[in-house]
């Protein structure tokens, strides 16, 4: 079967600390599919660019910040996740260096500083806590994973590095 995924980035934004990051609140639209989940930036990747350029768009227009520097930290699979079963397929950044101040929030919801320590204890989806720690730990290589979804929930976990 042809794999047709809905492309995305998602992005981690720290702190010039590197001890928080910039996450959001998903508290504004009924509909959301993740609606009092927090989740890191992105969106989905739109036809005439790449995924560093879609990062940084997101970042900009979700959190009015400028990236200046990011790492590409890993590929994700999601077969059925979207509302209707829909495929995605996500690059995941770190965000290390930034300009300008991140506003409040948007129209997906508020935009919080969470100390990382804290960051799992957060609503998120469930499958979020098994790639998280790839996201931040000090392992130079991405990694590639896939995670399918079946109900609106995680049916298993798997990843390489290279």
């Amino acid at each position: 079967m042809t794999y047709t995924p809905i492309v995305a980035t998602l992005g981690y934004v720290l702190s010039p600390d590197r001890k928080r990051v910039l996450m959001i609140h998903r508290n504004t639209r009924e509909d959301d599919l993740h609606l009092g989940k927090y989740n890191g930036l992105g969106g989905k990747l739109e036809r005439d660019e790449d995924a560093a350029a879609c990062m940084r768009r997101e970042i900009r227009e979700e959190a009015g910040i400028e990236c200046q520097s990011m790492q590409l930290r890993g590929t994700i699979s999601w077969p059925g996740f979207g509302k209707h079963g829909e495929d995605w397929l996500g690059f995941i950044f770190l965000i290390d260096r930034f300009d300008g101040e991140p506003h409040e929030g948007n129209h997906e919801g508020t935009l919080e500083w969470v100390e990382r320590s804290r960051m799992m204890a957060l609503p998120m989806w469930e499958g979020d806590r098994h790639f998280l720690p790839l996201v931040f730990d000090d392992d130079p290589r991405p990694f590639h994973g896939v995670m399918p979804y079946s109900g609106g929930r995680m049916q298993s976990w798997s990843f390489s590095r290279f």
